[in-house]
């Protein structure tokens, strides 16, 4: 039986067996951590992902404590780190999945939380359905919209109406994060560097994402990204520059995120 009702199926795309899901799912767990989903009810301790901005609190008090692990009292800087890896932690076994299955996980927050714990933030979905992708040339639009439009976009506005930051830098946050998780997705399963690739470059030419960096592969098998935007690393103690910042002279390929 599908493990999605809905009848208004995006295009190319038909509703999964939960046993393909769950497949999909356990398979991308093991590139690392933040590929990771756990499948169950949401138990004591794990909160609703909607809470990170219907709630302000819950947001600033996530920004508060990045501040105070990464070590500094600028509480913009802390949001545009905490923002980017959410991202990461949203896009990792959305594009995972897509890339090694062929399977667009749902990842939408009505059904997804989280759990206040060390990078990687823990995530669960107490709603086990995806899609199985049947026109993989169409699947861009619809990852695009389960993780920028259901998710990252409310949440930028929340970080917005906490601290003042741009939103072409948090746009340029996504796509860092989005290009990270296909250089550790690579890393790890090099046979599908090509289709990761090219899931990324079409991702990046949507909508927010589109002028905020360049994919290029200079080295076959090793992606590599030059963002527009500066995450405000370097503005850490000791932080320095990321390998795709802008403001680098001279920038190294950057092949994996470290999980």
């Amino acid at each position: 039986m599908p493990c999605d009702s809905r009848a208004d199926a995006p295009p190319g795309l038909l509703p999964a067996a939960p046993a393909a899901v769950f497949g999909a799912i356990a398979d991308v767990r093991t590139i690392g951590g933040y590929f990771e989903v756990e499948t169950a009810e949401a138990e004591a301790g794990w909160r609703p992902f909607t809470d990170l901005w219907t709630d302000p609190g819950v947001l600033e008090a996530r920004i508060h404590d990045m501040a105070g692990r990464l070590g500094t009292a600028e509480h913009r800087v802390a949001a545009s780190i905490l923002f980017q890896g959410l991202a990461a932690r949203l896009w990792s076994p959305s594009i995972g999945a897509v890339v090694a299955h062929d399977l667009l996980i749902d990842l939408a927050p009505g059904h997804l939380y989280w759990r206040p714990a060390p990078d990687p933030l823990p995530l669960r979905v107490t709603r086990l359905s995806g899609w199985d992708i049947r026109d993989p040339a169409r699947i861009a639009e619809p990852v695009y919209r389960d993780i920028m439009t259901e998710t990252l976009e409310p949440l930028a506005e929340a970080v917005r109406r906490i601290v003042k930051i741009a939103p072409g830098l948090l746009w340029g946050n996504a796509a860092s994060a989005l290009v990270g998780t296909v250089g550790a997705f690579t890393y790890r399963r090099p046979d599908l560097t090509a289709k990761a690739v090219r899931l990324g470059r079409e991702l990046l030419d949507r909508d927010l994402l589109r002028g905020t960096g360049e994919l290029t592969e200079p080295v076959p098998g090793r992606p590599f990204f030059v963002r527009r935007s500066c995450c405000l690393y370097y503005r850490l103690p000791g932080g320095g520059m990321c390998g795709d910042c802008a403001l680098l002279p001279a920038r190294r390929p950057r092949t994996r995120r470290p999980d």
